[in-house]
């Protein structure tokens, strides 16, 4: 019983008319543009894609970001894959 088992951590996307999006359970932010968010979340790498992006709320001690502007997509991939050698970011995650 000393065996410590990892807790799986909440984790929710709100998207409110593809202009705002409330995301929970974010590790880290991976890197961020005007045209695509990349988070690190207990789910896996979630990818945002759009226009004038803005993060603007970080809080990682919560595991919380909103992001503003024009949202075209959410995509995620395993974060296992993640940082794989010899692989491009992109065809990792749309494998």
């Amino acid at each position: 019983m000393d065996e410590k088992q990892p807790i799986q951590k909440n984790h929710k996307v709100s998207l409110n008319a593809r202009s705002s999006a409330a995301i929970t359970g974010v590790k880290d932010v991976l890197s961020f543009d005007a045209g695509e968010v990349l988070l690190e979340t207990e789910q896996g790498i979630l990818m945002l894609r759009g226009n004038d992006l803005h993060v603007n709320r970080l809080t990682l001690e919560k595991g919380e970001v909103d992001v503003d502007g024009k949202i075209d997509s959410l995509t995620y991939s395993d974060s296992n894959n993640y940082g794989k050698s010899g692989e491009s970011l992109i065809s990792r995650l749309f494998k």
